[in-house]
């Protein structure tokens, strides 16, 4: 006899799939109807049309440009993007591939480069590659040749990229520009004299003598050989041979000036050198190392600058970090007062300066405290002439008192809304308990603010480490310091003395600029990382 036993059917036994809920059937139409639908595909269609078309004109200059990794980066990005907004199945990334290729392009990317930069020696006068350097030096040591045969010119351009069509006295054309030298082309001849070439725009006459600057300065390669000279044409209808009074050694890395017979070699320092240590440039970027570090710390003339700077950031960060937090919180606590009438006009008046642009506050201070006509001191002070923004001290005094008037707000704002979250029921059971209000501040109220206040004083002092727009603004870092080796003040912070080393000055070091803000980055980094350690204990009062 045979015994059966009933067994309870399950989605999982039975292999059907269980049955959506109410709201994964509505998240499910949600999706259906923001992915489908006419208009929204047809928009869809545009804007993918729109990205793949700058996506392929990208792809087509960087290869041009010899950019093989990149255009590859841009063209595989832009499939995906067009895989992901197709697919029916990737809501999520449909969302999230905007923020991760902004945060890319935008963060990701410029943190990368500004390491690479600091490794190289990239700057005034080693901006290119070596290529580039020799052609910059052969072409700016052009003489004419005296007895050059004259070449029929046109003046072609494409793309906004200037260019000869060159006809030799044998009736052969030859297009080229300045980075590409003159090559054998089939063009359009008119009185035995090309006058155009498919891909290129003739410029007319009128052009030609609205861009005369341009055209004369510009010197056509006659070949690959730099030491063939290059065609230049006075007039843009005729032109003639140049050749350098430098003459390059590709073999032996040299470069010899033909007039004095010195010879400059590349002893890898990014610059052709003579044996006295005078350099040719342009030079030509290289990797450097750690030299620019190096350079930074040990360096005397720069050691010093960075020292005091330095010092006056820490300074100036903690002072302004304290100074606007203990009065944004001394507001907070008066205008919390319940007694108090009319706190909601004050605290809108307190509010004002933080509405304010920064940059545009700090150029009204710095009119209100000029030291001949400012309103502080002709008006306030009765025609006192004091040195507000001229003399180091003061200056640094000036800077924390509008950094004070520009940040306190903000720490008004937070310190009231903490203060506001502390329930009463503590306040009033110290009270009953016979404490004193500056013992219920100091060791309920304070503790309990901080553990809201800590990170965002951390996030402060961060800020303020950086803070380029009321130095810049304000003093732009004077008074100058006559003494030191780079375009650096006594009021200026990191920040902006690595704004003056790479952008100011006749010698931009764009290699020791991010060199410093390596060293910034690090600095900042480990003071959040140790300050948000030490914030945790703070969390126990919770």
């Amino acid at each position: 006899m045979t015994t059966t036993v009933d067994e309870e059917v399950t989605p999982e036994t039975s292999g059907t799939a269980p049955k959506p809920t109410k709201r994964q059937r509505q998240a499910a139409r949600i999706a259906d109807a923001a992915s489908g639908g006419v208009k929204m595909l047809l928009f869809k269609l545009l804007a993918l049309g729109i990205i793949d078309a700058i996506a392929v004109f990208a792809v087509f200059v960087l290869v041009g440009a010899g950019q093989w990794l990149v255009a590859a980066i841009v063209g595989v990005v832009a499939v995906a993007v067009n895989w992901i907004y197709f697919s029916r199945r990737k809501l999520p990334a449909k969302y999230l591939t905007p923020g991760v290729i902004f945060l890319v392009v935008f963060q990701v990317f410029v943190v990368v480069y500004t390491g690479y930069i600091a490794f190289t020696n990239y700057g005034t006068g080693h901006n290119g590659s070596q290529e580039q350097a020799v052609s910059s030096l052969m072409a700016s040591s052009l003489e004419r040749v005296p007895d050059s045969p004259t070449y029929g010119v046109t003046v072609v351009d494409q793309f906004g990229t200037l260019g000869l069509l060159v006809t030799d006295p044998d009736g052969q054309a030859s297009v080229g520009t300045t980075e590409q030298p003159l090559t054998e082309v089939d063009a359009d001849m008119e009185g035995g004299k090309a006058v155009a070439i498919d891909g290129w725009t003739t410029l007319s006459f009128a052009d030609v003598i609205a861009r005369t600057d341009e055209i004369t300065e510009l010197a056509v390669p006659f070949s690959d050989d730099p030491n063939d000279g290059a065609i230049r044409t006075p007039d843009g209808s005729s032109g003639y041979l140049y050749l350098s009074n430098l003459e390059y050694d590709e073999a032996a890395g040299t470069m010899t000036d033909l007039s004095t017979g010195t010879v400059y070699s590349d002893i890898g320092t990014g610059a052709f050198t003579s044996a006295d240590g005078d350099e040719l440039l342009p030079g030509w970027q290289i990797t450097v190392g750690f030299d620019n570090f190096v350079r930074a710390v040990t360096d005397p003339r720069l050691a010093q600058p960075l020292v005091y700077v330095t010092l006056w950031t820490f300074a100036f960060a903690l002072i302004s970090v304290a100074s606007t937090f203990f009065l944004g919180l001394f507001l907070a606590i008066v205008f919390n007062d319940m007694r108090m009438r009319g706190r909601k006009f004050y605290r809108i008046m307190m509010i004002l300066p933080y509405a304010i642009p920064s940059f545009l506050s700090a150029l009204i201070w710095a009119g209100m405290m000029n030291e001949s006509f400012g309103f502080i001191n002709q008006v306030l002070l009765g025609g006192a002439s004091i040195p507000w923004l001229t003399d180091p001290l003061m200056a640094k005094v000036s800077v924390l008192i509008v950094n004070l008037w520009l940040g306190f707000p903000y720490m008004f704002l937070v310190c009231m809304g903490a203060l506001q979250s502390i329930p009463d029921d503590i306040q009033e059971a110290a009270t009953v308990d016979g404490a004193k209000p500056w013992a219920i501040f100091r060791l309920i109220k304070l503790p309990l603010l901080l553990v809201t206040v800590a990170p965002l004083l951390i996030a402060s002092f961060a800020f303020n480490f950086n803070n380029f727009n009321v130095i810049y603004m304000l003093t732009d870092g004077g008074p100058r310091d006559a003494n030191a080796p780079i375009p650096v003040g006594f009021t200026d912070l990191l920040i902006t003395m690595v704004y003056k080393v790479a952008f100011t000055g006749q010698s931009r070091d764009y290699g020791l600029a991010s060199a410093y803000s390596i060293i910034i980055f690090i600095i900042v980094a480990v003071i959040s990382i140790i300050a948000f350690r030490r914030t945790k204990s703070l969390e126990e009062l919770n």
